[in-house]
């Protein structure tokens, strides 16, 4: 197949395979990118993907709509399945974690969520919040967005409520510790050093640093706030 009849038939298969895919995407339902769980997400790369060789193959066309019927029917399943069972959902989708809970680290659900300690201050910037001591709880949703609650002292105000309240400077977190180890960087914008943060940390050797997740100057207190990993 050359020349024009090669033109015609990527042609006819590229409005087909977007019409299907239009089709699908219409029946899966809405959804925001950044509200697509893993599965979702893995599903419509997969559709866009045998879409898109279907329009450039000079392969049988049904093939290919066999192929996306079968994981548009697979998603739809799966989605039905979790309206009916949040065990099944929990198992096909995930289930949202808690990576900050009263204010503490929980470092074993971060493991779990294969991320580390500087994905989760990154996210927390990315929510606007630069000091992790002004967050109370912080879940890592299904989506991969995270969900921050402040602390009471930290929830938006209105202005109403600004009457005889004293604006304090707004001022980076110095990062001490990261997990189970010193940042130099930190130390150097306070002018200590190691022995200082040792002697803050309660401990004596290096290899105690392990047990810390993370280990932060909070600048109000004058004092090292501190997230061990257990």
């Amino acid at each position: 197949m050359f020349g024009i009849d090669l033109i015609y038939w990527v042609l006819i298969n590229s409005v087909v395979s977007f019409v299907y895919l239009f089709i699908i995407s219409k029946l899966l339902g809405k959804k925001q990118i950044a509200q697509l769980e893993f599965i979702d997400y893995a599903v419509g790369i997969s559709l866009g993907s045998i879409a898109a060789e279907m329009a450039t193959t000079d392969k049988p066309f049904y093939h290919y709509l066999i192929a996306m019927t079968i994981f548009f029917l697979l998603a739809f399943l799966i989605a039905v399945i979790g309206r009916k069972s949040t065990f099944l959902k929990r198992i096909f989708k995930g289930k949202p974690a808690t990576l900050i809970y009263n204010g503490k680290i929980n470092y074993k659900q971060i493991c779990k969520s294969n991320i580390d300690i500087n994905d989760l201050l990154s996210m927390l910037r990315e929510k606007g919040y630069f000091d992790i001591n002004s967050v109370a709880y912080a879940i890592f949703e299904t989506s991969g967005e995270l969900s921050v609650l402040p602390k009471g002292a930290q929830t938006p105000t209105v202005v109403e409520n600004l009457k005889d309240v004293k604006i304090q400077k707004a001022s980076l977190t110095n990062e001490l510790v990261i997990d189970g180890k010193v940042s130099k960087s930190g130390l150097k914008e306070l002018n200590k050093d190691e022995k200082w943060l040792y002697k803050n940390l309660n401990i004596t050797s290096k290899k105690e640093l392990k047990n810390i997740a993370l280990a932060v100057y909070d600048e109000k207190s004058k004092s090292v706030v501190v997230h061990n990993k257990k």
